[in-house]
């Protein structure tokens, strides 16, 4: 999106610099993601990243009342997933933003949904650094939103998952980590931060206290657990067994308590109130439909990687839902196709990633994720046999 920039990244690209790219991220971990990587970042010029900014800003005002438990009390949807322990605010916080054009013909963020859970703060990084590199980028470009460098930013990730433990004491809890298509985050923050990456089903449990078997079998106590479990998987995982119960009382502290993926998240969509969010209803709140509502989009508030999205809404759709509770309404992002590749133009989403320490009144904006589409939305199915999209980051000019 900065012109001088696309330009001379489209112009000087060749494959060979995209197949040395793609195998320094494998050679890195001996692991290639199971997700496309996209040929190009996203250059982003800063009117845009002002944009973004204030609306991460407006956004969080919310989040950041006193009184938001009470607001996201019945967010939790089940005594199974109510976690003992719960923090005063969330530690991670995403927002996903489509870049639109508006009627002043602006670059212009729309807020897609956000969460209260961890993202790929690591590999984020690590592509950062080999776009950076293999593509010979500008040095003053950075993927943090209020610059900085390298070592600093591992530092607060260490600070906000690690804490004052030893890093054998903190795990990163997943269901079958290694078989994730994030799994290539998790080899990352094992790598920089010195935790075990474990699944839930290897967690031992004696009375209040949590352990893990490390590489020559002996008990280590579990102190601090970076979650990463997403609850509509563990929901579906009938077949795990574990000893270990989000709601058992264990003393452990968490880095990204359970709570806040179910209070941050499309459940809130409704209670924003800002020209970066597109109206939202919850769908039993509704009396009548919009008139307009084919400029609306259906989504379950608790599903993953946009299970259960319903694009072209019809009032006959909507009759038929009898959860209705578990349902948003929200108006359409049409995403501008902003970002010029040689086989067309692309549209991309910009995920603003924030951490939020114990001893601060708000989150801090961190680091970015780029997902590039030339389909109807962002996920794979839409963009089948299609080059420059997929994965990606943004870089701020410094």
């Amino acid at each position: 999106m900065i012109k001088d920039l696309r330009e001379r990244y489209n112009r000087n690209f060749t494959a060979e610099k995209y197949s040395n790219f793609l195998q320094s991220i494998e050679s890195e971990y001996g692991y290639m993601p199971s997700f496309r990587i996209s040929e190009t970042p996203v250059f982003i010029p800063k009117d845009l990243k002002d944009k973004l900014i204030e609306a991460c800003n407006d956004i969080q005002k919310v989040i950041a009342t006193p009184g938001f438990k009470n607001l996201t009390k019945n967010a939790i949807p089940g005594d199974a997933l109510k976690v003992p322990g719960e923090d005063e605010h969330t530690t991670f916080l995403q927002m996903d933003f489509g870049i639109t054009i508006n009627d002043r013909g602006e670059l212009f963020p729309q807020l897609i949904e956000l969460q209260g859970f961890p993202s790929l703060y690591f590999f984020q990084d690590q592509i950062a650094a080999a776009y950076k590199k293999h593509f010979n980028l500008p040095e003053d470009l950075t993927s943090y939103p209020h610059g900085g460098t390298r070592r600093e930013y591992i530092e607060t990730l260490r600070k906000v998952i690690v804490g004052d433990f030893e890093p054998q004491h903190v795990i990163l809890l997943e269901i079958e980590p290694f078989k994730q298509n994030t799994a290539i985050d998790f080899y990352s923050t094992a790598s920089h931060l010195g935790l075990k990456v474990i699944c839930i089903t290897d967690l031992k449990k004696d009375g209040k206290k949590l352990f893990y078997l490390n590489d020559t079998g002996e008990r280590v106590e579990v102190k601090r657990i970076y979650n990463r479990v997403i609850f509509d998987e563990l929901d579906q995982r009938q077949d795990l067994q574990r000893e270990f119960y989000f709601k058992d009382e264990v003393d452990v502290e968490w880095a990204g308590h359970p709570a806040w993926f179910f209070r941050i998240s499309k459940y809130i969509l409704p209670l924003l109130d800002s020209p970066f969010v597109p109206r939202t209803f919850y769908l039993e709140d509704l009396k009548e439909y919009p008139e307009d509502l084919e400029n609306y989009v259906l989504k379950p508030l608790y599903s993953f990687a946009g299970a259960g999205i319903l694009l072209d809404v019809t009032p006959v759709d909507l009759d038929k839902i009898e959860d209705r509770k578990n349902y948003i309404l929200q108006r359409k992002v049409e995403y501008a196709p902003v970002i010029k590749t040689p086989s067309g133009p692309a549209k991309c989403e910009i995920r603003m990633m924030m951490v939020w320490e114990k001893d601060q009144a708000r989150g801090t904006l961190v680091n970015n994720l780029v997902r590039l589409t030339k389909g109807r939305m962002v996920g794979v199915k839409f963009n089948l046999n299609k080059d420059w999209v997929g994965a990606s980051v943004g870089f701020f000019a410094g």
